[in-house]
C-alpha cells in the first residue's frame, strides 16, 4: 500500500511489526508495566496527538512524542522543552514507540530497560507545517503545539551526521506569541507534574470548576450564612506582565463606576466600593436589578454608560450628575452571597457559572460581564486597538476575598489612577476655566506632590473644575513634598498656584511615572466621588506572572547568596515557593503567620514577624480586634501573597494552630519530635511509630511530616470546640503518659540536659499563639530543608528530617501521583474519648 505526498511522489506505509520491533524487543512485558505494542493504525486521523514524558531513569528526561502513521515518534530530551528560542536542547532520536504509551504512567522495574519512573508531563495535538514525511526524511521538522503546557511553533532540525552513534536533533521554539526568556519563564519549573494526575485544563480537577456546568450543585455545598450587612469589595492589584498559563477568567476592564448590588426580600441597595449607599442616586438601575429572580443575595460589577459599544467614563460622569440613569448599564461580574449561602470560599468560575445563569438576558441594563476565550497577549493587543481602559485578569480557582489580592490582576494599557487634587491654576485667557490642575498621593498619612495635568476637560468641564475648586482655596500648600517647578507648571509664562483643601479626587491617565515620582504625559478623565481621600495612595505594580496563577515578584538582588553551605541564591528561595505555593496554601489558609525573616541570609541573624509592623505587600492584615493588645496579625491567603513574602526576605513560615475566624479554638494538635544529642535516626522512625501508636489508641488519626530540620511533626486534625488551654493540657498529658511508658526514649521536659540521648516532645506548641513550620516551608538552616509531609508508608525510608531542600522537594513533588495527606482535610475529630482515656 502507498500514500500520496505533498509532493505527488508515493511513499511505502511502514508496515506494523517492523515499525515497533525495536521497542518489543528491548523490553519484558511479562515484567514491565509498559504497553505491549498493539498498534492500530489510522488510515485518516482526524487530529495528530503529541505527549511528552517525564522519566526518571539513570538521570531525570523527557520523551517527546508526535503521532505520525500509528505510531509515537520519540526523541530523548535531557534538558526538556524550554520557550526561550535562544536554548537549542538537545533530542536524541530512539525507536517508535506505540500509540498507547501515550498514556502511560507508572514505575518501571528495575533492571528493565529504561527503568524508573514515568509520569505524563504533557499532552495535546500537533499540526504538521508542511508534509511531515518530508520534514523527517530531510531532518527538519516544523509544527504546531496544542498542549496543556506547550504551545506555539516549535522544529526538530537534525545535526547527526552519518555514521554518529545516536541520532541527535535539536528542538527548539520558533519566534512567535507564546515566546518568552527562559529567565522570565521556565515551563520546566513552574509546571513539574503529571497532567493526568494533576490536570491543568482550567484547573478543572485541581479547583473544582468540574461542575461550573451545573452551578445549583456547586452552590448547594457553600455553606449557609446570614446575608451580611456590608461587603466590602474585593480589589485587583496592577501588573505590567500577562498572566501565562491555564486557569484565568479574562474579562474587560470596565471603565466606570464599582457597585455591589445587596439584595433583601428582593429589595435592592446599591454601595460604593466604599460603602457609600447611592440607591437613591441610581434608583431607577436599583429597580432593573430588583427584576432579576433573586430574593437575596450580593452581586459585584461596574456600572458605566455605552457609547458605540464602549464605556464611556465622561459619559457616565454627566448621566449621574445629570440624573440620566436610563443609559447606565450595570456590568456583573461576581456572586459572593446567594440566597442564604455564602459563596465566597468557592472558586470563581462557579460563582460566575451561577452568576451567568441568574443574569442570562433579563435586562439590557443588568448584564453578565462575559470571560475572553483567547491567549492573553492577543486579547490585550485588541482591547488596546478598541481604546478599552485595559483587561482584568481573575484565577479560576480563587475564593472571593474582601482586600487587594494578586488573585485578581488588572493589566492597563496606559498607566491609570487616582489622585488627590491639591491646587490649581487658571487657564490663560480665560479666567473662569481651569488650566493646570497640581495633584497628590498619600504616604505616611502625607500628601506627597505628584505632578500636574493640563488637558482632558473641555471648556464646560474646566468651567465646572474651577467653580469646585475655588470654594476650597486655602493659603498654604496641602502638599508635604516641596511642588517643584512652582508657578511655571506646565505654562510657558508664571503661573499663579491657587492651593485648595485637599477633597477632589481626579482620576488620571499618563504614559509613565517619572524618577521623581510624578506623572508625565498626564491626560484628565474625570473626577471621582467613590474614593475616600486619605486611600489614594500610588498603585503598587507587580510584575511578572507564573501558570498556576502565581505572581512571580521581581526579586531584587536574586543573586544574594543565602545560605553559604550549598551557595543558594534568594532567586532560588523564591522560585521555590512559586513552585508550591498551590499545594502549600491550604497549610496556610487564614492561619495568622509567624515568619523567619533574613534580610542578609541565613548565615546573617534572623528575626521572627508576627505583626504588620513594616509593609509586607500581597499578606493580609487581619483585624487587630484578634488579640487585643497586639498589632495586627498576618495571614497567607493567596499563592501570590507566599511569593511576595519570599521576595521580602521571609524563608520561614510558621503557623497557628487555629485559623483568624476561629482564633480560639484550634483545629489541630502537633507533636513536635525534636532529638537531643547521641539520638539516632532509627531511633527517631521508631519514636514517630510510637508516637502515631499511642494516637490510635487514643482514638485519633494522625498525619507526619519531616520538620526540614532534625526532628519530625506529627499532625492530629481536630473539629474546632475545645479552647488552647484544653488542648494544651490533653497533648502535654499524653507526651507525659508517653516520657512515663518510656522514660529512656522520650521526656516531657525541655532543656538539652533533659533530653540528652533522648527525644523531647514538644507540646508546648500548642499553646495560644505558638506556632509551627508549616508544610512545604524551607529552614533557615545550612541546606535548607523543607518540612515535607509524607504517608506513614514512606517512614521507614526517610533518611533525615530535612531529607527534601529547596532544591529537590518540587521535583520529588512532581513525582508524586497522590497526595498523602489527602484525607486530613476532611477528617474532624474530637478529644472527649481521648481525654478520658488518658485520665
Amino acid at each position: 500500500m502507498t500514500r500520496e505526498t505533498s509532493k505527488g511522489k508515493s511513499r511505502p506505509k511502514l508496515s506494523k511489526r517492523p515499525v515497533l520491533k525495536p521497542y518489543a524487543q528491548k523490553r519484558d512485558f511479562s515484567i514491565t508495566p509498559e504497553p505491549s505494542g498493539q498498534m492500530r493504525y489510522r488510515r485518516s486521523p482526524q487530529c495528530l496527538r503529541f505527549v511528552v514524558q517525564k522519566h526518571w531513569a539513570r538521570r531525570l528526561h523527557y520523551d517527546f512524542r508526535l503521532e505520525l502513521d500509528g505510531v509515537l515518534l520519540s526523541w530523548a530530551v535531557p534538558k526538556g522543552p524550554c520557550y526561550d528560542p535562544a536554548e537549542k536542547r538537545i533530542a536524541i532520536h530512539v525507536e517508535d514507540h506505540p500509540l498507547d504509551y501515550a498514556c502511560f504512567e507508572g514505575e518501571i522495574p528495575p533492571k528493565q530497560y529504561g527503568a524508573g519512573a514515568v509520569i505524563v508531563w504533557d499532552r495535546g495535538t500537533w499540526t504538521p507545517v508542511g508534509d511531515p514525511h518530508d520534514g523527517m526524511a530531510a531532518g527538519k521538522l516544523v509544527f504546531e503545539l496544542h498542549g496543556e503546557k506547550l504551545a506555539g511553533r516549535w522544529e526538530l532540525v537534525r545535526i547527526a551526521k552519518p555514521g554518529d552513534k545516536s541520532e541527535q536533533w535539536i528542538l527548539f521554539k520558533k519566534r512567535d506569541a507564546w515566546a518568552r526568556p527562559l529567565a522570565e519563564f521556565d515551563v520546566l519549573a513552574a509546571l513539574p507534574d503529571s497532567v493526568i494526575a494533576k490536570p491543568l485544563g482550567a484547573l478543572r480537577e485541581a479547583s473544582g470548576v468540574a461542575d461550573e456546568d451545573d452551578p445549583v450543585r456547586a452552590v448547594q455545598r457553600a455553606p449557609r450564612a446570614p446575608l451580611p450587612a456590608k461587603l466590602r469589595p474585593q480589589l485587583a492589584t496592577l501588573s505590567p506582565t500577562l498572566p501565562a498559563g491555564p486557569g484565568w477568567v479574562i474579562e474587560t476592564k470596565f471603565d466606570g463606576y464599582r457597585i455591589l448590588a445587596r439584595i433583601d426580600d428582593a429589595r435592592v441597595t446599591l454601595f460604593t466600593r466604599n460603602g457609600h449607599d447611592w440607591t437613591r442616586k441610581l434608583s431607577s438601575l436599583a429597580a432593573e436589578i430588583e427584576k432579576l429572580d433573586i430574593s437575596q443575595g450580593w452581586l459585584d460589577g461596574e456600572i458605566v454608560v455605552l457609547r458605540d459599544d464602549m464605556p464611556d467614563f465622561n459619559a457616565l460622569q454627566n448621566a449621574i450628575d445629570g440624573h440620566r440613569h436610563e443609559a447606565i448599564v450595570f456590568f456583573a461580574f461576581d456572586l459572593p452571597y446567594w440566597e442564604g449561602r455564602d459563596l465566597r470560599e468557592l472558586p470563581l468560575a462557579q460563582r460566575r457559572a451561577k452568576l451567568a445563569a441568574l443574569v442570562a438576558d433579563r435586562s439590557e441594563r443588568v448584564r453578565f460581564s462575559e470571560a475572553f476565550d483567547a491567549p492573553p497577549a492577543q486579547m490585550f493587543q485588541a482591547a488596546c486597538q478598541l481604546g478599552l481602559e485595559g483587561l482584568m485578569f481573575k484565577r479560576a480557582d480563587s475564593p472571593y476575598v474582601s482586600a487587594r489580592t494578586q488573585s485578581w490582576l488588572k493589566a492597563k494599557c496606559k498607566l491609570r489612577q487616582e489622585f488627590v487634587i491639591g491646587g490649581f491654576s487658571d487657564r490663560q485667557g480665560a479666567a473662569d476655566e481651569v488650566g493646570r490642575l497640581y495633584l497628590g498621593v498619600y504616604a505616611d498619612g502625607a500628601l506627597v506632590y505628584a505632578g500636574g495635568v493640563g488637558t482632558g476637560w473641555d471648556s464646560a468641564t474646566a468651567t465646572d473644575l474651577r467653580k469646585r475648586l475655588a470654594a476650597l482655596e486655602v493659603k498654604d500648600s496641602p502638599f508635604s513634598t516641596e511642588a517643584r517647578g512652582s508657578g511655571r507648571w506646565g505654562g510657558r509664562r508664571p503661573a499663579v498656584v491657587r492651593w485648595v483643601r485637599p477633597k477632589l479626587v481626579a482620576e488620571v491617565e499618563f504614559t509613565e511615572w517619572t524618577p521623581e515620582g510624578q506623572v508625565r504625559h498626564a491626560s484628565f478623565k474625570g473626577l471621582r466621588t467613590d474614593h475616600a481621600i486619605k486611600s489614594i495612595r500610588r498603585e503598587a505594580v507587580q510584575t511578572a506572572v507564573t501558570p498556576h496563577g502565581v505572581a512571580a515578584i521581581k526579586v531584587t538582588n536574586p543573586e544574594r547568596v543565602i545560605d553559604q553551605s550549598k551557595g543558594i541564591t534568594k532567586l532560588e528561595l523564591v522560585r521555590y515557593y512559586e513552585s508550591v505555593a498551590t499545594v502549600m496554601l491550604p497549610h496556610l489558609l487564614e492561619r495568622p503567620l509567624s515568619l523567619v525573616r533574613a534580610p542578609e541570609g541565613i548565615d546573617a541573624p534572623t528575626f521572627f514577624q508576627k505583626h504588620a509592623e513594616t509593609a509586607m505587600p500581597g499578606l493580609t492584615e487581619q483585624p487587630a480586634s484578634l488579640w487585643p493588645g497586639h498589632a495586627a496579625l498576618l495571614t497567607a491567603d493567596s499563592p501570590e501573597a507566599i511569593v511576595a513574602a519570599a521576595q521580602m526576605n521571609v524563608v520561614e513560615f510558621h503557623t497557628w494552630n487555629s485559623t483568624a475566624r476561629n482564633i480560639d479554638r484550634p483545629d489541630r494538635v502537633i507533636f513536635d519530635l525534636d532529638p537531643g544529642e547521641g539520638v539516632a535516626w532509627d531511633t527517631m522512625l521508631e519514636a514517630a511509630m510510637l508516637m502515631r501508636t499511642l494516637l490510635d489508641e487514643l482514638g485519633l488519626q494522625c498525619w507526619l511530616k519531616t520538620s526540614g530540620g532534625k526532628g519530625l511533626h506529627v499532625v492530629v486534625p481536630l473539629a474546632p470546640r475545645r479552647d488552647y488551654d484544653e488542648v494544651k493540657a490533653f497533648s502535654h498529658a499524653a507526651v507525659k503518659h508517653l516520657a512515663a511508658t518510656l522514660p529512656q526514649r522520650f521526656t516531657a521536659r525541655s532543656g538539652a540536659a533533659n533530653r540528652k540521648g533522648r527525644i523531647f516532645v514538644d507540646y508546648l506548641r500548642n499553646g495560644f499563639s505558638q506556632t509551627t513550620a508549616a508544610a512545604f516551608s524551607a529552614r533557615a538552616r545550612p541546606g535548607l530543608g523543607v518540612s515535607m509531609p509524607v504517608s506513614w508508608e514512606q517512614l521507614s525510608k526517610l533518611k533525615s528530617g530535612a531529607q527534601w531542600t529547596i532544591r529537590d522537594a518540587r521535583e520529588y513533588l512532581s513525582f508524586q501521583l497522590a497526595d498523602p495527606w489527602q484525607s486530613y482535610w476532611e477528617t474532624h475529630q474530637t478529644l472527649t474519648e481521648a481525654i478520658e482515656r488518658l485520665s
